[in-house]
């Protein structure tokens, strides 16, 4: 059995996934753990950060898993990518996953629109996808992603799908309770408040807290 090795690259909190909006999550696949280094997802500054650094042929992939879709009919779906050299065949693409099969949607496969600011945008529609000669997606959504398999890089942006913009759920923090939780590089987990150092987590617990503890009200 081939060894596969799933690595988040971000930490995404996915509260009630069960229920959950749609949310884009990065993340790797790797076929092979010699291979882990040679390939990254990320996001920040409003765009999926997508890297291959080694050959096509080798069996890994950059994505953004989009979640909360299931059950959803396909209408449309668009990303936007930082020029047109970062469209590689049929990479970046959206992997539409149903109840009657697998459908690719690449941007070598539709004609783009160029933006003001040199970005080209990728719509696959009804009409799009039919002038490329494709399959529309039929069923119900299972599971879908925007993808990167090729050797390259690509920033991808305004990630639609069914006319939701989808983007990293947020982080959900707890504020800290004990100076215990701020030891050990705890106070770099916090982002409900944010702490710049150690110090600054046991201080805020020490303000509001009654002597470091949690305040207990009774009756």
């Amino acid at each position: 059995m081939k060894k596969v090795i799933l690595i988040l690259t971000s930490a995404i909190a996915l509260v009630l996934a069960s229920t959950a909006a749609a949310a884009l999550v990065p993340g790797v696949y790797v076929q092979n753990a010699a291979d882990a280094g040679c390939v990254s997802s990320s996001y920040s500054g409003g765009a999926l950060h997508l890297a291959k650094t080694c050959p096509t042929p080798t069996v890994v992939s950059a994505y953004g898993d989009i979640t909360g879709l299931t059950g959803q009919t396909f209408t449309s779906a668009s990303f936007t990518l930082a020029n047109a050299t970062q469209c590689q065949g049929g990479s970046p693409r959206f992997n539409i996953f149903t109840t009657t099969g697998t459908f690719f949607l690449g941007c070598n496969n539709v004609t783009p629109t160029a933006n003001g600011d040199g970005t080209l945008t990728y719509t696959f529609d009804a009409a799009s996808i039919a002038a490329a000669g494709l399959t529309f997606p039929t069923g119900t959504i299972t599971d879908a992603a925007v993808l990167l398999d090729v050797q390259g890089s690509a920033d991808v942006s305004a990630i639609t799908v069914n006319g939701t913009l989808e983007v990293p759920a947020p982080v959900v923090s707890a504020p800290p309770t004990s100076k215990s939780a701020c030891k050990h590089g705890g106070w770099k987990t916090f982002t409900n408040p944010s702490f710049k150092n150690q110090g600054q987590c046991v201080s805020y617990v020490a303000h509001h807290t009654q002597h470091g503890k949690s305040h207990t009200h009774t009756k």
